[in-house]
């Protein structure tokens, strides 16, 4: 199992059990624990420096964040997940942050809209995705979208969005978008800045949800492509 806390930090000491539920949620939503990898609480409790206590008390937290699934006898694995539950998550997240934008419009203020260009800059600057910048590429994403959800003003509409925004991460769908793609991105990202700058939530709330969707056919696409490059796989003589 790939090692998720290096050598030289140190031992977890505040809340053990919530400081490795942050530690193993912040490893699966970065791509260091992959879909389907099996943890088991001895390594995890050797990787974080502490017991298998906290290690048990995590597991269970991020089992009800829907990042961990435990099977009898199986013990705990990262949650993988099927094409028809990505689209379902994005449909929702098209939905959500579609509202969260038509509420930000009205809301925004100067330091808000400096925040989102600001962002925006930066998501340009890193250029395309490559393995270096893949990770930064995803945070600077997640800063954006949860700087508008902020700019909605509802702690329920960002709790719920959360569920939906995060899990497709440990995907790294951004590995997998072409030049082309990752402009069209940026675009958008571009869009929102200066229709919520306006004030248009209509306009917003049309934008984001089409963002949302380009996210979701990208990485759909090459799920659809490696589930047909295994049934070819699985044919081979």
């Amino acid at each position: 199992m790939a090692q998720i806390l290096g050598d030289d930090h140190p031992p977890l000491t505040r809340s053990a059990g919530e400081a490795a539920a942050d530690v193993i949620r912040r490893a699966i939503l970065d791509g260091t624990l992959f879909p389907g990898q099996r943890l088991t609480e001895e390594g995890l409790a050797r990787d974080l420096k502490t017991s298998r206590t906290p290690v048990r008390e995590a597991l269970r937290v991020l089992k009800t964040e829907g990042l961990v699934v435990s099977t009898p006898y199986h013990g705990s694995t990262v949650r993988a997940y099927e094409i028809h539950d990505l689209d379902d998550m994005y449909q929702l997240r098209a939905l959500l942050e579609g509202h969260a934008a038509r509420r930000a419009a009205p809301r925004i203020d100067e330091e808000g809209v400096a925040k989102l260009r600001e962002s925006t800059d930066r998501l340009v600057a890193l250029g395309d995705a490559t393995d270096e910048n893949v990770a930064q590429i995803v945070s600077e994403n997640l800063l954006f979208h949860t700087t508008i959800l902020e700019l909605a003003g509802s702690q329920r509409l960002t709790e719920m969005v959360r569920k939906v925004i995060e899990l497709p991460l440990i995907y790294k769908s951004y590995h997998w978008y072409s030049p082309e793609q990752k402009r069209l991105s940026e675009h958008a990202h571009r869009q929102l800045v200066d229709v919520l700058s306006s004030g248009d939530g209509d306009r917003a709330e049309l934008i984001m949800r089409g963002h949302v969707y380009d996210g979701r056919d990208v990485l759909l696409a090459h799920m659809q492509s490696l589930a047909e490059r295994a049934d070819e796989g699985a044919g081979s003589p």
